[in-house]
């Protein structure tokens, strides 16, 4: 196999940073060092070498929804945006209940993705809230994730269950937090921007007392949980209170939710429309806190494209959500007031951990490692242009918008999806 060198990086991972080539063969890494030679040699003069970002959220769409992304469109644009690794989120049309559909959105991740592809499983049958999903069945499939994302369980006595299930099982439970009783025909946050617009309010505590209830269940079985996209103060509060007492929690807030309020729906423009909602200054201020203090684990996209002919209509009638896959490392340079090695932290290998990846995403950057890699620029300053990303679909709230921050190459298993700011297929 021929030997690629990254050149003229600074190294960054777990152990600190400092400067050095390193030299790629069969997939792993084989040497680092200064002044190696290669075969094949990339400039990383300028730039951060880091391990690949993980994405603990996101929405490839296929099976069903092809319109909107698919598995090659969706894993290219995670490769531009850095990620070697994203879990697939189950709703789908059919839902990530059965082995059949996971064993096909992996087969798909591995004939035409750019990254590796993690198929979550559904908590629910059909993610409807009322009998669980095979567990057992799916984590011998190699599931390690289960969530009902775009729902919360509902049901308190099914979500002990789950929990009960799940703990010998070694699988992770993620909770979209929203008590769906509470924010039924909702289309932003409940606050003065909604009361000033006269649009239907989706309260804060819809989303405070799943995480509460969820906290409680946690507590008394024992068994661990993520949270889904955290967008209140509360919500970070009661996450920071319980991981202090030592519970087994971990959570993840996604880029929109500490850049953008909800005084961009004074527009009523559904690229704004995200579930869950865009909330107000206070609780962005508390989710940058919630990451800079650790309490929120992982930076994940919640990347959920949509056909424009799905957002163009009224604001109360167009679907949730955002992408957020090549933007993510650039908002999280621009906006978080983080050490470079916090924020890497936080997109790879505290991310890879909850995933179950950690054997092979997120690792150090050292001799007979897998070489999964992200270069960048954190200096480089570029404007976001809808047209120009990977994705299928163009529902991107940051359209003009300048960012800092660029991923110049992506090696997946040693080899370079994305050299020189584009990718190779």
């Amino acid at each position: 196999m021929k030997r690629l060198v990254i050149r003229g990086g600074t190294l960054l991972d777990q152990t600190g940073e400092r400067a050095g080539d390193v030299a790629i063969e069969n997939g792993r890494i084989v040497e680092v060092g200064n002044d190696l030679k290669g075969d094949t040699e990339l400039d990383a003069r300028g730039c951060i070498v880091s391990p690949g970002f993980v994405d603990l959220h996101v929405h490839l769409r296929e099976p069903g929804k092809e319109e909107a992304e698919t598995i090659e469109t969706g894993t290219r644009a995670a490769a531009l945006g850095g990620f070697t690794a994203v879990v697939a989120m189950p709703n789908t049309d059919p839902a990530h209940d059965t082995v059949s559909v996971v064993d096909f959105v992996r087969a798909q991740g591995q004939k035409a993705g750019l990254c590796e592809v993690l198929p979550s499983g559904c908590i629910t049958v059909g993610r409807a809230g009322t009998q669980l999903a095979p567990f057992a069945e799916l984590a011998a499939a190699g599931v390690h994730l289960f969530t009902d994302d775009g729902n919360g369980v509902q049901n308190p006595q099914l979500m002990r269950s789950a929990l009960e299930y799940a703990g010998p099982l070694g699988i992770v439970l993620a909770q979209h937090c929203e008590v769906a009783a509470l924010t039924k025909g909702a289309v932003m946050h409940e606050g003065a921007c909604c009361s000033r617009l006269g649009l239907p309010g989706w309260p804060a505590i819809a989303e405070e007392l799943m995480v509460m209830r969820d906290i409680e269940l946690v507590r008394l079985t024992g068994v661990s949980m993520h949270f889904l996209h955290l967008s209140t103060a509360r919500s970070v509060q009661m996450v920071r209170a319980a991981k202090a007492e030592g519970l087994r929690i971990t959570a993840e807030a996604a880029p929109h939710h500490f850049t953008l309020t909800d005084e961009q729906l004074n527009g009523y423009d559904p690229v704004f429309k995200v579930n869950p909602p865009l909330r107000t200054r206070a609780d962005i201020d508390a989710i940058k806190a919630g990451l800079a203090d650790g309490t929120i684990d992982a930076i994940a996209t919640d990347h959920a494209p949509h056909a424009p002919h799905t957002k163009e209509v009224p604001l109360d009638e167009a679907p949730p959500g955002m992408l957020g896959l090549e933007t993510a490392l650039a908002l999280s340079i621009s906006e978080l007031d983080m050490p470079l090695g916090q924020i890497v932290a936080a997109l790879s290998w505290k991310p890879a951990v909850i995933a179950g990846v950690a054997d092979r995403h997120g690792r150090p950057i050292a001799v007979g490692e897998p070489a999964n890699l992200t270069v960048f620029d954190p200096q480089q300053q570029w404007t976001v242009v809808p047209a120009q990303l990977a994705s299928k679909s163009r529902n991107t709230p940051y359209a003009g918008r300048q960012v800092r921050g660029k991923v110049r190459h992506t090696i997946l298993n040693g080899v370079a999806v994305v050299a020189n700011s584009a990718a190779t297929r």
